[in-house]
């Protein structure tokens, strides 16, 4: 009872979004998880489930929250780094894969959840997706890199980078963190589809 006093306000929240992250990291998938499952990997009981979140998706937009905080900083690195637009492929990959295997339960969180069974998480993380799509469409202008694209070309470059990325990030997944050259394939293989991608954007005729 006095370990109990002893938490500290959110600590179980935080246990219990960990556990859930932690059960995915181990190869779950987080449709398929149970409340019983999470506390118990928590270490807490199932009713104190409950004084924090309704159900599993609530816990799930909670966890897409965070997510989103973690591309946040993905992005702040990004724009610290990436000073040099011959380098912003090559360099924002390069964060990308750094951040995706430091964070690997979150992204799985994230590639599980845009095919999964919950509509909210699902809608939660494609609204993180837009967020990414619309602050790289801010610093493309900023760089003045695509002015000649009106802002819908613009915008539609920007989603189809974000979707060409989260394709790979599928594919980094599916390797071990450890295997250098397959970690190695993805990053050359994802910078050519970009390179691509601005390629075909250089030369679109807005309104063509």
């Amino acid at each position: 009872m006095a370990e109990k006093q002893r938490r500290k306000p959110g600590e179980t929240r935080e246990k219990l979004m960990t556990a859930a992250l932690t059960l995915v990291g181990k190869g779950r998938h987080f449709a398929s998880l149970g409340i019983r499952e999470v506390t118990r990997q928590a270490g807490v009981v199932p009713t104190s489930f409950y004084r924090h979140f309704r159900n599993m998706d609530d816990l799930g937009l909670q966890l897409v929250d965070e997510l989103g905080l973690v591309l946040r900083r993905m992005m702040r690195e990004a724009r610290a780094n990436v000073l040099q637009a011959d380098k912003l492929i090559e360099e924002s990959v390069a964060i990308f894969i750094s951040h995706a295997q430091a964070n690997r339960s979150f992204f799985l969180f994230m590639a599980q959840g845009l095919a999964g069974e919950s509509r909210a998480v699902q809608e939660g993380i494609r609204s993180e997706m837009r967020f990414f799509a619309s602050e790289l469409a801010n610093d493309l202008r900023r760089l003045r890199l695509v002015d000649h694209l009106t802002d819908q070309d613009l915008d539609m470059t920007c989603d189809l980078v974000v979707r060409s990325v989260a394709f790979s990030l599928t594919d980094l997944l599916g390797v071990s963190a450890d295997d250098d050259y397959q970690v190695e394939q993805i990053r050359k293989r994802t910078i050519r589809f970009l390179q691509l991608i601005f390629v075909g954007a250089a030369h679109w005729q807005s309104g063509g």
